[in-house]
């Protein structure tokens, strides 16, 4: 199999194992979000330890990369609560929609702490997307649309963490960043839980473990994809994560997408395309 072929497997597995992940999350609705975050985290702590000790890596990174770890691990968390509140108040499809916004934000934010300038193509894409996004949302002048919002703020700071990302490529490994992100979650978000415990049912309990085994499969799948082949290359079948979350939601809940949602959800995937072919360009 040819390296531009795993990497597109990998990249399909990733996607999938994340919106397993969203089902997850949505299916154990009782279980409050810092825990339902802190498990996520916890699974993918030990994978991402036995992956950079067999290594060789160091789990914790240089001392002089710790700014930037930091940043990445914050802005993680408050990515990934809001991303799995949104998924708790909106249609799985619909959230899934939403977190693909973040590539976008990566650009602005790429534009403003890295001097990345964008190409023509990719600002044209931008407008497109957040487009699709406000179709998505459905702005309306009362409290109804709130989970949208956070829906947004979820891929508002996934971006920021992944112009971390990018900033570190440089200086630590794939491992060690998952590592660190996940023992910040751990260290940030255990006082939280253990304040006011959730015990969760057998079947609870099921459901984190799969909110993690998923995750730690979307975190590597993605990180292997990118290894494989370029990211211009492989990213635009991350889009994929939409339709796998609504043929979950559909089977699951019977959740179907609303015709300005649809219409939203084409329009992000539009403005990928047209960024992905700009970058793959330069």
């Amino acid at each position: 199999m040819s390296s531009q072929r795993r990497a597109v497997v990998f990249m399909l597995v990733s996607a999938a194992a994340f919106a397993g992940m969203g089902a997850f999350v949505k299916a154990a609705d009782a279980v409050p979000v810092t825990e339902k975050v802190l498990v996520r985290n916890l699974i993918t702590l030990g994978l991402a330890g036995v992956v950079a000790l067999r290594a060789g890596r160091p789990c914790l990174g240089r001392k002089k990369s710790q700014p930037l770890l930091i940043a990445r691990s914050l802005l993680g968390i408050a990515g990934v609560t809001c991303f799995f509140y949104a998924i708790d108040n909106l249609i799985l499809a619909d959230a899934a929609m939403l977190t693909k916004l973040s590539p976008f934000f990566v650009a602005v934010f790429a534009l403003f702490f890295l001097g990345e300038r964008p190409p023509k193509a990719v600002l044209l894409a931008m407008v497109v997307a957040f487009a699709g996004g406000l179709l998505v949302i459905k702005p309306r002048f009362d409290l109804s649309v709130v989970p949208a919002l956070v829906g947004v703020s979820s891929s508002i700071f996934a971006g920021a963490a992944y112009t971390a990302v990018r900033a570190l490529r440089t200086r630590e490994a794939p491992e060690t960043i998952i590592f660190h992100f996940s023992l910040t979650t751990v260290v940030v978000l255990l006082p939280f839980v253990l304040t006011d415990p959730y015990l969760p049912t057998g079947s609870e309990a099921l459901l984190l473990a799969g909110i993690g085994v998923g995750a730690a499969l979307g975190q590597f799948g993605l990180t292997l994809a990118y290894r494989y082949a370029p990211a211009a290359q492989v990213s635009i079948y991350s889009y994929t994560t939409i339709v796998f979350s609504a043929l979950l939601g559909a089977l699951w809940w019977g959740e179907i997408p609303d015709a300005l949602s649809l219409a939203g959800g084409l329009l992000i995937i539009a403005g990928g395309l047209v960024a992905f072919a700009a970058e793959g360009q330069r």
